[in-house]
């Protein structure tokens, strides 16, 4: 299999230009070293008025000939999956390319019994264990449409998505372990479906050993399933454009928005971005912490690196359990080259302190990754220094659901590294800086919105069952650009900085910050783990900042705290920056995937607490009380 890494610097910035001066001969060239059934008529056909986008266009094909037969006939052997169980006491498992190929389609096969057909739509709700990977793939492998529910959310969370998918079958298990804490998923999914007569088959995978109520005619165990299926099964033949899946993803408003993403474009972007971004080699083992519940795990766990022959670890667990050297631990067993995980747990693991890091072994890593947010500064230079001993280059990924594959970036060890700033554009992708009446800012250091000005192989080509709300999300605030609703600069070099949300910026007399940037300074006191900071009304400057602050403990003298952390900000931006109110709080409402809900901060810093919505599918919704109690004393 033909590597798409680029070698050098210099390399990035001629395919760079090539790909901007001629997407089509660019893509076309990269599209010709994957498997094809039958070859595109046209590279791309686009439009972003209506939207419409089609890449290699009249292609046929099937993802998984590419992500697992074609690697049989050279690498049957190789390892596809280590996998590591929540406990470490528990067995470890691993799958090699053979045997990862016969899970799906004795898997495949055992939906098509079930009647599954190609377009159907399948929801998946699944611990981070093996069989997730199987069953996605094997969606896939049959042409139905997988939507993942990551394993956590609640049952009318779940039964939102099943209902707007329309899914006939749901994916589920006995129940998962994370960390300390079990969560009973068949129990869940049951009622959830009582809202979803749209369900007619719920297979189990016996993955704790509980007891299930298990419906006569309706649910099925997975091992039964499987039995006596045959180990070969012919992939379905798909069109470029068929969708592959569909992921839930939060908007503006309370509905979740339902992310297409079709076959061919995905598949070529999310294997030529994992092999530049990690620089991944044949001997390399990878590992993203993050769950296939979410882009991340679709794009860099199951897809990216299969379709590139990678070795990568699947984890079942959380950064800090049963110790907080879990990640340590397993990078030194694995000997785990390039890692990935999100600034979140960056920052839970350096509450911790370097102890933790000390008993391991981390030599073997090249490059560090970060997904998710902006990361800070503190935790960037802690990742680097402490984590990877300053010997290994840190890449912070910027993309999102909707774009399918990561957009800028460091490029592997290649690039330069500036703490902060995501980095440049990856060949394909052409961003551009827009201020509010939709010019394109040419200078730098200049802040402004954040849009990309032609398409690339996976941008979403629709919003389930709603295209206008696509449109009108995405391709409707300014004509003839994707509106990615980040604010970003540029600096001279042409590496970009992620600010963050465009609601997420404050406007303080006129000067505006981005929480990122704001955040950034707070994080910089010694005695803060964590902060995020909003926006509220003030009389006289227009908006003003409010910081919830996470520190070791709670601040026993809480004055001279919010004195130290004044001192910090102006130190680190000015005094216009400084917050006027300041909460210390033991932790921030957070989705299970480690999003802070701005919006319910912004709630309460507004006083409007008696309108924050559900609250349920946070990660500890009691956080949330806490800090409404709080605020009446603020």
């Amino acid at each position: 299999m033909k590597s798409l890494a680029i070698k050098t610097f210099e390399e990035y910035q001629e395919r760079y230009a090539q790909s901007v001066a001629d997407p089509s001969a660019f893509w076309g060239e990269i599209a010709e070293t994957f498997q094809w059934e039958k070859s595109w008529d046209k590279v791309l056909e686009w439009n972003f008025q209506e939207p419409k986008v089609q890449w290699f266009k009249g292609g046929q094909l099937n993802i998984t000939t590419n992500a697992l037969d074609r690697h049989l006939e050279h690498n049957a052997n190789k390892i596809a999956f280590y996998w590591e169980p929540n406990d470490p006491s528990t067995e470890a498992r691993s799958y090699t390319y053979a045997q990862l190929h016969t899970a799906v389609c004795r898997f495949a096969n055992a939906l098509k019994v079930k009647g599954i057909k190609k377009g159907d739509r399948i929801c998946i709700y699944m611990p981070m264990i093996p069989e997730l990977a199987i069953a996605v793939l094997a969606c896939a492998r049959i042409g139905a449409v997988h939507s993942v529910v990551f394993a956590g959310f609640s049952a009318n969370a779940l039964a939102d998505r099943i209902v707007d998918a329309e899914a006939t079958m749901v994916i589920t298990s006995d129940g998962l372990n994370r960390g300390a804490k079990s969560m009973a998923l068949k129990e869940i999914v049951d009622e959830a479906i009582t809202t979803c007569p749209s369900i007619t088959n719920v297979i189990v995978y016996n993955c704790l050993g509980w007891e299930c109520n298990m419906v006569s005619g309706r649910d099925s165990w997975w091992h039964d399933a499987i039995a006596h299926q045959p180990e070969h099964c012919t992939p379905e033949l798909m069109d470029v454009e068929d969708p592959l899946f569909i992921l839930y993803t939060s908007g503006s408003t309370g509905k979740p928005k339902g992310v297409v993403h079709t076959c061919g474009g995905y598949m070529v972007y999310t294997a030529y971005t994992f092999q530049n971004v990690y620089q991944y080699e044949a001997d390399d083992i990878y590992w993203c912490t993050a769950d296939i519940g979410w882009i991340t795990g679709h794009s860099y766990i199951v897809y990216g690196p299969l379709l590139s022959g990678a070795t990568s670890v699947l984890f079942e667990g959380i950064p800090t359990y049963p110790y907080a050297g879990r990640f340590w631990q397993i990078v030194e067993k694995y000997k785990v080259t390039q890692f990935l995980t999100a600034p979140t747990a960056i920052r839970s693991l350096m509450a911790h302190g370097t102890e933790h890091l000390k008993p391991y072994d981390l030599s073997s890593l090249k490059i560090l990754g970060t997904v998710g947010e902006p990361i800070n500064e503190e935790a960037w230079q802690w990742y680097y220094k402490e984590v990877g001993k300053e010997q290994c280059a840190i890449v912070d990924n910027w993309w999102q659901t909707e774009t399918g594959g990561i957009m800028i970036s460091g490029i592997g060890t290649l690039s330069p590294l500036k703490p902060t700033f995501a980095g440049y554009p990856l060949p394909g992708i052409q961003p551009v800086l827009l201020n509010q009446e939709g010019r394109e800012i040419e200078e730098p250091n200049v802040e402004g919105y954040l849009c990309i000005k032609a398409p690339w192989p996976s941008i979403l080509r629709t919003t389930y069952g709603d295209h206008e709300r696509c449109r009108v999300t995405y391709f409707s605030h300014y004509d003839g650009y994707y509106f990615t609703g980040d604010g970003a600069k540029r600096d001279e070099n042409g590496m970009y900085r992620i600010i963050g949300r465009i609601d997420d910026v404050i406007n303080v007399s006129g000067h505006r910050f981005g929480t990122a940037e704001i955040e950034n300074a707070i994080n910089a006191n010694e005695h803060v783990i964590e902060s995020a900071v909003v926006g509220y009304p003030h009389p006289v400057k227009g908006q003003s900042i409010y910081a919830f602050v996470v520190g070791e403990e709670l601040p026993e003298d809480e004055l001279a705290a919010r004195h130290s952390i004044v001192e910090t900000v102006s130190k680190e931006i000015g005094k216009i920056a400084v917050p006027e109110k300041i909460m210390f709080v033991t932790g921030l409402p957070k989705t299970r995937s480690g999003k802070i809900m701005r919006r319910i901060l912004r709630k309460v810093a507004e006083g409007e607490t008696g309108s924050l919505g559900d609250t349920s599918t946070l990660l500890d919704p009691g956080i949330v009380d806490e800090i409404i109690l709080k605020s009446n004393t603020i």
